[in-house]
Formats: structure tokens, sequence, C-alpha cells
């Protein structure tokens, strides 16, 4: 499965609280995603919480866009990456 960097920007902020809802909402996404045999696997957040670097496996970048739309997330820019692991080298 290929693995993606999705970008994203959020004006206000990304509003996720690390709460029950926060929770709540991230599994819902989850689920969303599933529809698409897409998987999120982590996201890294700016400190000013405007923009997202969100890792993912999925069949297709059109399937991440799908998600997003049905996630009410909005999609910058989608980037096909490899991992490289520093500790295969040694």
């Amino acid at each position: 499965m290929p693995r993606y960097i999705v970008e994203r920007s959020f004006t206000d902020g990304l509003k996720i609280e690390l709460n029950e809802e926060g929770a709540k909402l991230c599994r819902m996404i989850g689920l969303n995603n599933a529809e698409d045999n897409v998987t999120w696997i982590r996201s890294y957040v700016r400190d000013d919480r405007k923009k997202t670097y969100c890792i993912y496996d999925a069949p297709s970048p059109e399937s991440i866009r799908r998600t997003a739309r049905r996630n009410n997330l909005p999609v910058d820019c989608i980037t096909e990456v490899q991992v490289l692991d520093p500790y295969f080298y040694r």
C-alpha cells in the first residue's frame, strides 16, 4: 500500500481537543477513512495549530481526497513518500 504525507492548513487552527470529544472525532474519522481503505497513521501539528502534516497509507491520492471531503478536512498537498529508516544502515 502506498504511503502519503498530506499537508493541511487551518486558518483558525486545528480544533481537536485532548478529551473524550476529541477522541470520538478521531474515531469517526477512522471509520470514514475505512470506507476507502485509507489508514491514518499519525499527524504532526505545528505549534500554532494552523498546519498539519499527516501520514496515511492509502490506495491513491483520490481516496485520500474522498475521505477528506467526508471528514470536512482541507487538503493542500498530497505527496507519495517512502520510509527511510536510519537504523537499517547499522
